[in-house]
């Protein structure tokens, strides 16, 4: 009943879901629709009502009584409920699965991003799984954004800039930070939004469950035919905000794994990442 009511959302507009997760929030989003449509409803009949009930030509004098009747605050009291279902039935047990707990190492694929004026910059481990480190002293623009140290567990590490691959129906735990102002990390398909704030490194998790070409077929025909996922920064981050924006490709663990297979060879070559 509850998912049968919560289905509404797929007639507002929102993008395709392309994420484990995306169903409860769209879940969530069309029931607070509902809601928004009762008030109305509601405050518009009790208008009508109120305007041919209480005009001067029904009452040529003022009534100093009040309201005799307890209906509006069996109106409020069912609005407090809804409100409560919304908030313990849906919002907090949604944000506990999401926000409360990360997912164990185990079969997860760790992802760094760090954001800065204006672009995303994605790190990726190399076959040891171990990020390595980073030295303020090292950032170069040009060939290295991140300060990337590459001796030791760095010596393998993927970095490219505004192009994320990810393994279709694999949790991904990305771990977002930002070099110089507040940036917003949102990609609207797989229902993820967080800020990248500087000086933190703040740690999200979803799990993609359509790949691109999938994706591409599906909106066909649509105002977006022929574009894949995009990153997009949802907060102002100075005059050329407006570019800030990213490639997110969804692919088969085959894929996933061969596409890194061709990034590392890049590195043995001796050449610079692919940007």
């Amino acid at each position: 009943m509850i998912e049968y009511l919560g289905n509404i959302s797929k007639y507002l507009g929102l993008p395709i879901n392309s994420s484990s997760h995306g169903h409860m929030i769209d879940n969530m989003i069309g029931w607070v629709h509902w809601l928004m449509i009762l008030l109305f409803i509601g405050w518009g009949v009790y208008l009508i009502i109120t305007v041919i009930k209480f005009n001067s030509k029904n009452n040529p004098k003022a009534n100093y009584n009040g309201v005799q009747s307890h209906y509006s605050q069996y109106a409020e009291y069912g609005v407090i409920i809804f409100e409560a279902f919304l908030l313990i039935g849906l919002s907090i047990p949604l944000y506990s699965q999401l926000k409360t707990s990360l997912p164990s190492d185990n079969d997860v694929h760790h992802i760094r991003v760090i954001a800065q004026q204006f672009a995303w910059n994605i790190h990726y481990p190399g076959d040891d799984g171990k990020f390595g480190d980073t030295d303020i002293s090292l950032v170069d623009e040009e060939s290295n954004p991140i300060g990337l140290v590459r001796d030791g567990n760095g010596s393998d590490d993927i970095v490219t800039i505004n192009q994320m691959h990810l393994p279709v129906n694999k949790q991904v735990l990305i771990h977002l930070s930002s070099k110089d102002v507040i940036h917003s990390f949102g990609i609207p398909e797989m229902r993820i939004k967080q800020d990248a704030v500087p000086g933190m490194t703040i740690p999200f998790f979803f799990t993609p469950t359509m790949t691109t070409d999938d994706f591409i077929d599906k909106i066909k025909g649509s105002a977006r035919e022929g574009k894949g996922y995009e990153i997009a920064c949802a907060q102002l981050c100075g005059n050329s905000h407006y570019r800030m924006r990213g490639f997110l490709t969804v692919e088969s663990e085959d894929e996933f794994n061969g596409w890194l297979e061709e990034e590392a060879e890049y590195l043995e070559e001796g050449d610079d990442d692919d940007w």
